[in-house]
């Protein structure tokens, strides 16, 4: 399951699936001694919305009914934009929820990502089919079906979600409340917003936690990178320090603002994720912290802020084994523009045509209140939107995508029962989410020092205690609208 992912960390659209934690951490991978949970499949609608259009196609789904009991709650998760991972069928707080409650677990893959393949390829032309509302469908079909072949009709349904599943989680229950009974809305965006530029004011104020000085830090190296934009001699230093796949034109400004958006998006990832208990879903970078990257900031040994700044890059791509950092605006476009199945495994293109049509959710560095410089404003993710898809792809589509997500959906006016959004408050994610209660009935949990998804993930030892507490107000919900 995904956590933007969504949210994807969307510096440069090439690295939307960042947000969700997408293009550097697998899902693929089971934790050592677990059980892996077959594969099922269900023939699902291609379009939900047009009755003459009959085709289907085969969407993923897992199951886990060993702690049902008769009469038990039915526990769906909602899969989001990647590929859905097995080893949430053993781990994760809900596991917890539903031994205690004796609930059926499913788990759901969104369409047109990991192995749940409405059409024979990514083209515009079908990705047509891909929406949070025809999503959304998949959902109330796959429910229905699976009420009647698994004898579940009476018992009462919980969806959950995180990120972007997250959202689907609280629309589930707005659009289809006769099939979900209430909703875990953990890490929700549930804005759509064009530019999102309030996500770098909460990683500066996530980073500040250690200290301004690491603030300060990142500045001075933004800026002293900006200074070494202006001759060759500049730019050959950026090459070599910052490991670049291929020379650096400092006259091509495409290139510098996406090397600035993918340098920002190192620290972006390590506070969207900060401490998040995330190993058993293969996650590579689950050490590196808030702390890791501003002890490496503050640390003068290493050498002047841009020196630091290099560091922190070299350790990323070591993680992730990557040689050198493919910084080029027209390798990003093309490896976005290709529409086999097989090009998309991480599911970089699908979501990135959800961003242009339906979300937005571009974090630029048009703020001023951030110390990432000002490289990558709105203008450079709204034109690979155009670059990507097609001409008809212009910043008015978006404006209207994301008009209309907001009309369907109510933006921060949804109207909904049964429903809890916890947030954490170092997760950028948390600015576009419910942090306070829409209602008795409609209920934030807001967790000081967690990050994305936090209280989703394994209990750990070092949990803080408000997490805990989080988790424990979750489980009270649940056990409430069980009663109801």
């Amino acid at each position: 399951m995904q956590c933007l992912s969504a949210l994807v960390v969307c510096v440069s659209l090439a690295a939307t699936v960042a947000a969700a934690g997408l293009t550097r951490h697998g899902r693929t991978r089971l934790p050592e001694g677990a059980q892996d949970y077959p594969e099922l499949w269900f023939t699902q609608t291609l379009d939900h919305f047009n009755p003459t259009n009959t085709q289907t196609w085969q969407q993923r789904y897992y199951a886990n009914e060993s702690f049902y009991k008769p009469g038990g709650p039915v526990f769906l998760m909602i899969g989001g934009e990647g590929p859905a991972n097995s080893a949430w069928m053993q781990e994760g707080a809900w596991i917890t929820y539903a031994e205690d409650v004796n609930a059926y677990l499913l788990y759901l893959e969104h369409r047109f990502y990991g192995k749940s393949h409405p059409t024979e390829d990514v083209s515009v032309e079908n990705l047509e089919y891909l929406s949070s509302e025809q999503a959304l469908a998949d959902l109330a079909v796959f429910t229905v079906s699976m009420q009647e072949s698994l004898d579940l009709k009476e018992n009462k349904w919980i969806a959950f979600g995180g990120s972007y599943p997250g959202s689907l989680a609280a629309w589930y229950r707005l659009k289809y409340p006769h099939l979900v009974h209430g909703a875990v809305a953990t890490s929700a965006p549930i804005l759509a917003q064009v530019n999102f530029l309030e996500y770098l004011e909460v990683v500066r104020d996530s980073l500040a936690t250690y200290g301004e000085v690491c603030n300060s830090e990142i500045k001075e190296a933004h800026r002293q990178l900006h200074t070494l934009l202006q001759d060759n001699t500049g730019w050959n230093s950026i090459t070599e320090e910052f490991r670049l796949c291929t020379p650096l034109d400092g006259t091509n400004e495409l290139d510098v603002a996406n090397l600035f958006s993918l340098l920002t998006e190192n620290v972006e990832g390590v506070v969207q994720y900060n401490k998040d208990n995330r190993a058993f879903e293969g996650a590579k970078d689950t050490n590196i912290t808030i702390d890791t990257v501003c002890g490496m900031m503050t640390d003068q040994a290493i050498g002047d802020p841009i020196a630091r700044y290099a560091a922190v890059n070299a350790m990323m791509l070591d993680v992730y084994e990557e040689e050198c950092l493919d910084h080029t605006y027209d390798s990003m476009i093309n490896e976005l523009r290709a529409t086999s199945w097989e090009n998309n495994t991480s599911g970089g293109r699908t979501w990135t045509y959800q961003t242009c049509t339906e979300f937005g959710f571009y974090q630029s560095s048009d703020s001023l209140n951030q110390p990432f410089g000002n490289e990558f404003p709105i203008e450079f993710f709204t034109k690979q939107c155009e670059d990507i898809f097609g001409p008809g792809f212009t910043s008015s589509l978006i404006d209207s995508g994301v008009q209309r997500t907001n009309t369907v959906y109510g933006g921060y006016n949804l109207k909904v029962t049964r429903v809890v959004f916890p947030n954490g408050s170092i997760d950028p994610w948390h600015a576009l989410g419910v942090t306070s209660d829409l209602s008795t009935d409609a209920t934030a949990i807001f967790i000081n020092g967690t990050a994305h998804c936090a209280n989703m993930y394994p209990a750990s030892p070092s949990d803080p205690p408000q997490l805990i507490e989080a988790r424990e107000q979750i489980f009270q919900l649940i056990n409430k609208w069980l009663q109801e």
